[in-house]
């Protein structure tokens, strides 16, 4: 079965500075896979790249099997992106910002699905409210309900949990959970290690553009067996950065090039 998400040498190059450096990596349907890394490692400029907001200098990025580059419209149909910061329409309200989603993906039977995410999200009765009335918190749980919207085949979270309380962290943590269970390939990137510790299937470790480490968490334990057998994922990320030298995980490989 064709991976949902694949990378293959993705580069994005800022005039002298390299954000992203030859990134290759898969992520299949049903999984989640954990982006992770210290600050400035490269991880929103590869979701920016990923979603079809900034032109990768080099390699490229295809979903459902339809390649970004080439077949921009289609790739995008298939994937939703939700940045740590959203910005919405700040003269839209709430509903509005729905139907809006809903007519740019042409998502049939629109008003349910609508009317159950705002339920799931505990925002239904801010349907009337504007963009520009609501807090942070909310501004982020619409941002992901309109994301879910059109049941997107590859979704990409990053800090998915800003500004949420503690009900809207455990409704996000359900949402992207259920979407993995229903074939969805998706990323959260995130600085709260237990979180995706708790959450992701696999885990790929960013520093200074670069993969440090790729693969499920008691894959990239092994790779270091100094520590016990049960290590947690802070402790890993923080041997891991330490050394910064890159490293491929154990078992499955990246994904690569094919030469003819």
């Amino acid at each position: 079965m064709e991976p949902v998400i694949t990378v293959m040498g993705l580069e994005k190059l800022y005039r002298e500075t390299h954000a992203v450096r030859g990134l290759s990596f898969q992520v299949e349907a049903g999984e989640i896979l954990g982006l992770i890394g210290p600050n400035g490692a490269g991880k929103t400029t590869t979701l920016r790249a990923m979603a079809g907001i900034i032109p990768p200098s080099k390699g490229r990025v295809s979903i459902g099997g339809r390649d970004l580059g080439s077949d921009p419209i289609a790739a995008k149909r298939l994937l939703a992106y939700v940045p740590d910061d959203p910005h919405l329409f700040e003269n839209l309200t709430v509903w509005e910002q729905l139907r809006f989603a809903a007519s740019v993906y042409g998502v049939a039977g629109w008003r349910a699905r609508s009317e159950d995410l705002l339920e799931r999200f505990e925002m239904a009765d801010k349907r009337t409210a504007l963009g520009s009335e609501l807090s942070r918190g909310m501004r982020q749980k619409l941002a992901s309900a309109c994301a879910l919207l059109h049941d997107p085949r590859a979704l990409l979270l990053d800090e998915p949990m800003t500004g949420l309380d503690p009900r809207g962290i455990r409704t996000m943590n359900q949402a992207i959970l259920q979407m993995a269970a229903g074939g969805a390939a998706v990323i959260v990137s995130s600085h709260l290690l237990a979180m995706v510790e708790r959450l992701c299937t696999k885990v790929l470790v960013l520093h200074q553009g670069r993969a440090l480490l790729w693969g499920r968490l008691d894959e990239i334990r092994g790779r270091f067996p100094e520590l016990a057998g049960e290590a947690s994922l802070e402790e890993v990320f923080f041997r891991a950065t330490e050394s910064g030298a890159p490293a491929q995980a154990a078992g499955t490989q990246p994904a690569r090039e094919e030469t003819p």
